[in-house]
């Protein structure tokens, strides 16, 4: 639906995607489901942006987090390396993170409530 909505934009659309990658030590055939739990936690909502609508131009596509970022995080080598290594500065990042994601979400749910009217433009006669 968001790519129909970028081809179909008259202007230059720009889309951003989460995609795995084997030097995220994760099982590539759990792609998918993994992509899944990364919007579930919350560490990538999906939304869409269109700067040209009036009413409402931010629209989220993702429910609010229902997964712990930890539990997202810890499934990659990525993130579980530092959990091995320093335990203690893991369990610090890993609250940030998840404060970054309570933040974000609640800021975006505001934006995405806020009503836009776009200026009428008159054209010279």
């Amino acid at each position: 639906r968001a790519m129909l909505e970028a081809q179909a934009w008259p202007g230059p659309s720009l889309l951003i995607a989460y995609s795995t990658c084997i030097a995220h030590g994760i099982d590539m055939t759990t792609s998918m489901s993994h992509q899944s739990e990364a919007v579930a936690s919350g560490y990538w909502p999906l939304y869409r942006f269109r700067p040209g609508t009036e009413g409402h131009p931010l629209h989220l596509d993702s429910l609010a987090p229902s997964l712990p970022v930890r539990d997202f995080m810890m499934n990659e080598t990525r993130f579980s390396m530092l959990a091995r290594a320093n335990p203690s500065r893991a369990e610090e990042l890993v609250t940030l993170a998840q404060a970054d994601v309570d933040e974000r979400w609640h800021y975006y749910s505001q934006m995405a409530g806020l009503v836009r009217a776009l200026p009428v433009v008159k054209e010279d006669s």
